[in-house]
Formats: structure tokens, C-alpha cells, sequence
């Protein structure tokens, strides 16, 4: 199946000046093992990152670094991609190994790392001030909204714990997956009596935010 990469330049209003770069942005190693996204997606990481920080310390010039810390991860992070790449159907996209040649559902940490090695591809072919007026305009809805909801979850589960149960909530590592640059964490987290609720994220902490999060969803009104 032939990917019209156009109508995807058209959605991002950008017009490549070198098309490998943006058909390797999207190309998953189990496609090409060696000309695929990976370390394009190691940059745009980076861009990203640069993009966010420089972006928050605008909005918010009087917050605290803890503060604005919390702000980033949250606009940063695995979840964040995903949801990005989605609005613009990055899935329709993106090569990944398919020896049947047949319509295959793309994996969620894919298409999040493929966003943002979009966003490396751009940064090569058009420079930082197009790859910044690009991110910003995507991110625009969550940067509104960056209100921090999660930087308590751990805090707000143990009190939970401790006050329905007498003990503290526990905390297990259960994989840690991907490139050395940037492992995907995934922990568990349970109370006494209850199931693990799982949680993902590129830290450990990240992991732990938000399996606590998915915790206290499940428990907190019951």
C-alpha cells in the first residue's frame, strides 16, 4: 500500500524540502533496521523539550522550578505525543513491519515516538523557528491547560492509604523497556487487598504519577 505523504505535509502545513527526511521520521526499525526513526526521534526529543521549557518560562516567569518542572513533564511526556500524533492521524502514516501487506493497528508508544520524530525532521529540513511555531501551535491546547492536576497523585494516594488502611500504598517496577536515551517505565502500584493499577511513563517518577493517578480513580469513591 502506497502512503501519499502530501496530504500529511498539507495537514502540518509544512512542505519538505527532502522527503526521505519525513518518510524516516515515520519509519519504524522493525521496517529498517538501519534507516529508520530512532535517532530522529532522539532529536526532536530534545527540540521538543527546548521548545516546552522556553515556551513555560514565558507564561509562568514568577513559578517556581518544581512547579514548572511538573508543567513540563506533563507536556512532554509519552501521553501528551500520543494524543498529539492522534490529531493529526500520524497512525495513517507511519512503516512498520507488515509481511502480509495487510491494515495493522500501530502501537500507542509508536506513534508517540514518531511525533516526536516528526518533529526532529522538521527541525532538519525547515530550522528551530519553524519546528517551534509548529509545536506551539499543536501543543496549544495543552500548554492552556497545564494546570498542574498530577504532582500530588503520589502524595494524595499515601494519605488515602494511610488513612482508610494504616498503611502505605506499594510501589513495584515492573519493566523497563526501549532505547538507553529514553526507557519506557512501567510500575504498579496497589493498597492493601487491591489489584495492581499499572502506570507508564519515561521516569520512574513518571510511572509512579501516574499509576498512583489510576489508583485513586478506582478507590477514592469507593
Amino acid at each position: 500500500m502506497k502512503i501519499d505523504y502530501s496530504n500529511l505535509e498539507k495537514k502540518l502545513n509544512i512542505k519538505f524540502k527532502d522527503k526521505k527526511l519525513l518518510i524516516k521520521s515515520l519509519t519504524h526499525k522493525s521496517f529498517d533496521k538501519i534507516n529508520n526513526n530512532e535517532k530522529i526521534e532522539f532529536l526532536g526529543d530534545r527540540v521538543l523539550g527546548l521548545t516546552i521549557a522556553k515556551k513555560l518560562l514565558e507564561i509562568y516567569p514568577n513559578e517556581k522550578e518544581g512547579i514548572l518542572d511538573k508543567k513540563f513533564a506533563s507536556l512532554v511526556n509519552k501521553k501528551t505525543c500520543l494524543q498529539i500524533g492522534k490529531n493529526i492521524f500520524l497512525e495513517k502514516y507511519i512503516l512498520t513491519f507488515n509481511p502480509k501487506n495487510k491494515k495493522v493497528k500501530i502501537e500507542d508508544k509508536v506513534i508517540a515516538d514518531c511525533c516526536e520524530a516528526l518533529i526532529g525532521a522538521i527541525y532538519l529540513d525547515k530550522g528551530f523557528l519553524v519546528t517551534e511555531n509548529f509545536i506551539l501551535t499543536l501543543w496549544k491546547e495543552n500548554i492552556k491547560d497545564s494546570i498542574i492536576t498530577q504532582i500530588d497523585a503520589k502524595t494524595k494516594l499515601q494519605e488515602f492509604s494511610l488513612k482508610k488502611f494504616k498503611k502505605l500504598p506499594t510501589y513495584k517496577i515492573l519493566s523497563s523497556t526501549g532505547p538507553n536515551h529514553k526507557p519506557t517505565f512501567k510500575v504498579g502500584v496497589k493498597l492493601p487487598n487491591s489489584k495492581f493499577y499499572l502506570g507508564e511513563g519515561f521516569s520512574k517518577k513518571e510511572a509512579e504519577q501516574n499509576a498512583a493517578i489510576l489508583c485513586l480513580k478506582n478507590n477514592s469513591k469507593s
